[in-house]
């Protein structure tokens, strides 16, 4: 895990973070999942491998009792045996030229992983570039729009539990984009 950049606006800080989500010591960890919650490749299947198979089976106990997931919407699991003690799953756009409103559903997709936050009394999270891998959304614009919203979400809502925000990824080019939002905003 390597910082990158940190961000402090008042009580609450932002940080860039350059590693594996699944190393993350926050409170809580995203996953980019699909609405059917089956974690099997990229950061899902990364993050059962490592918290164990009771992540997966408490998803598939959320699908039955209450259908898939809707993009832009998140629930939360227990963490398992990763170090976080909760995953929060959240269910982004995939990307279909910008035609589909993709960027309110991601915007809905963070959001919704913020509130769960606040709801669940849950002090700092960590948050992969969701919907960028292999739902095709735009690295830049991913980042542009998941930074903001992290950052409106602390100026707006001033939350009382949520604290501190990793924009965590395993890739370097990904986490670059972070900075740089970062380092514009400062400006």
């Amino acid at each position: 895990m390597k910082e990158l950049y940190s961000l402090n606006i008042g009580e609450y800080t932002i940080k860039i973070v350059h590693g594996d989500i699944t190393e993350e010591e926050t409170e809580a960890i995203t996953n980019a999942a699909n609405t059917y919650l089956k974690h099997g490749g990229g950061v899902a299947g990364a993050i059962v491998r490592k918290g164990g198979y009771e992540i997966q089976k408490e998803s598939d106990e959320i699908v039955k009792r209450h259908g898939p997931v809707p993009t832009g919407h998140a629930v939360i699991t227990k963490g398992g045996r990763l170090k976080a003690k909760y995953v929060i799953h959240t269910v982004g756009p995939i990307w279909k030229g910008g035609m589909e409103n993709e960027d309110e559903k991601l915007k809905s997709a963070i959001r919704s992983v913020l509130n769960l936050c606040e709801e669940h009394g849950i002090k700092s999270v960590a948050i992969p570039a969701v919907s960028s891998g292999i739902y095709g959304f735009p690295k830049e614009r991913a980042a542009h729009i998941i930074f903001n919203e992290v950052l409106e979400f602390f100026k707006k809502e001033r939350p009382l539990h949520l604290k501190e925000v990793h924009l965590t990824n395993i890739d370097a080019y990904t986490s670059e984009l972070f900075v740089k939002e970062a380092q514009h905003m400062e400006k």
